[in-house]
């Protein structure tokens, strides 16, 4: 009596399972898969290295921007009343930045006082004043100007060499 090709193909699969050979190459990878992980690891570790370094930079450049104990520093300093969900402080921001591109960065001081924090509401109430504002102040402290509202690019230039004249 002949054996059905079902009774082979079982046979055939229980050889395989009992074979050692076959048991041994799938429990131990080869050196290529222990290389290839390694360097995928090496690479995710590289991104994630990355991906921290940019947020810390972001995060020691947002406060220092936004560090109010700068004014009075022995520079003159320009501080932005500012409100980040407002178009028109936003739009003021952009131009400042601009404006201060034409000075050295050891020329002048920026500073960003956010209304919606305790300290930057604190801040413009010292002064009496709002959002889309520039306070301008000499070295030591003093106020020297106000700007509100809106201003181009060439007109902060101008204020703000008059302020490194003062």
């Amino acid at each position: 009596m002949k054996k059905s090709s079902r009774a082979k193909s079982q046979n055939r699969k229980k050889a395989r399972k009992s074979d050692p050979d076959t048991t041994l190459q799938a429990a131990e990878p080869s050196r290529r898969d222990l290389l290839g992980k390694a360097r995928n690891w090496g690479i995710g570790l590289a991104i994630a290295g990355g991906a921290g370094l940019g947020v810390t930079r972001m995060v020691r450049s947002t406060a220092h921007a936004h560090d109010l104990t700068r004014v009075a520093n022995g520079r003159p300093t320009v501080v932005q009343v500012h409100d980040p969900q407002c178009t028109l402080c936003v739009a003021l921001q952009r131009e400042t930045k601009r404006a201060l591109k034409a000075f050295d960065d050891q020329q002048l001081d920026y500073v960003i006082a956010n209304i919606t924090s305790a300290k930057g509401r604190a801040f413009a109430g010292r002064y009496g004043v709002s959002h889309v504002t520039l306070l301008l102040f000499d070295g030591s402290g003093a106020l020297q100007q106000v700007l509100h509202g809106q201003h181009d690019d060439s007109e902060l230039q101008e204020a703000f060499t008059a302020l490194l004249e003062s």
